[in-house]
């Protein structure tokens, strides 16, 4: 059955590219509501923003969401995954400034509130897109590539100069639990020189390496404290693919590949599952499919006990 939050709840924190500060609360919401955002610092206009594939501004930093009227959301991307490693289908997210808080940089801390809230079961079944033949978009040496299967499939593949990261790969199925069990305390991460480089472009205003990312510099990591995982970047990656596969706006059974890809490209690989005839089709989920979606079954001892 389709689910939301039992009760509200808030987070607070910067946005990592702005330095904003904002309070993002998450409400529940009714069956087939879908994820939508509310900007609550905006007085008069269309302040409800759907978190769908087809309202990405795309941008290769962040995800970023915005309305008819060009009033936008940004970094949405680990507050995406979670909701969906959590098995969340309904919610009503009020924001009272531009960007979601980055908290540590990964999904956990909202796992974790989710959790403690716990989920509310809907009257209604769940609705997932079901890929029926393999679509692929590059860019260059990234690729990523959305093909059938019966669940949803992470695969991912990075490669970096960086020592410290180099070549990563890992492939995860994303039920029972998994996410949150696997990918949901990763944090996001970058390399010294693009730090530089987008701090002297005014971005990266709210990043603390240490606090909310992890920072490589060549052979070392340059973040105190080290790594939650020895393959944390890829993990990460794989975290973000599945928060930008959420805003297909339903759960999708399909396995995704990705190759260096980033957010750009995933929304594009959704723009093309989308825009190809007989390559996606809705289905009502019954027992069998149900508990092959991601977040099913999810339990509390499931979820890092990182804060």
């Amino acid at each position: 059955m389709q689910t939301t939050i039992k009760t509200p709840i808030s987070f607070t924190g910067k946005g990592l590219h702005s330095g904003t500060p904002a309070t993002v609360t998450v409400r529940p919401a009714g069956v087939h509501h879908g994820i939508w955002f509310s900007r609550s610092d905006v007085a008069v206009g269309d302040r409800l923003i759907p978190a769908r594939w087809d309202a990405v501004n795309r941008s290769p930093l962040c995800t970023k969401l915005e309305n008819q009227t060009g009033l936008s959301v940004s970094t949405v991307e680990h507050l995406m995954a979670a909701l969906a490693g959590c098995g969340i289908h309904n919610a009503l997210i009020e924001i009272d400034g531009p960007e979601v808080p980055i908290l540590d940089g990964s999904s956990l801390p909202f796992v974790r509130g989710f959790m403690q809230r716990g989920l509310r079961r809907l009257d209604a079944p769940v609705m997932a897109f079901e890929v029926l033949k393999p679509v692929t978009v590059t860019d260059g040496d990234a690729s990523a590539t959305l093909s059938p299967a019966d669940t949803l499939r992470i695969d991912f593949e990075i490669d970096f100069a960086d020592a410290a990261i180099g070549h990563q790969s890992k492939s995860l199925v994303m039920n029972n639990g998994s996410f949150a069990r696997e990918l949901s305390d990763s944090r996001t991460f970058c390399r010294q020189a693009d730090v530089d480089a987008m701090q002297a472009n005014g971005l990266a205003l709210g990043g603390a390496p240490g606090v909310n990312a992890v920072v490589f510099d060549g052979d070392h990591v340059s973040s105190p404290g080290g790594l939650r995982h020895a393959d944390e970047p890829v993990r990460h990656k794989m975290l973000d693919a599945l928060g930008d596969l959420a805003l297909a706006g339903a759960p999708l059974l399909g396995h995704y590949k990705g190759i260096r890809a980033g957010h750009s490209l995933t929304n594009t690989l959704l723009r093309k599952l989308f825009a190809t005839p007989g390559a996606v089709r809705m289905v009502t989920c019954d027992a069998d499919i149900a508990v092959r979606l991601p977040g099913y079954g999810l339990a509390w001892d499931e979820v890092p006990q990182v804060a």
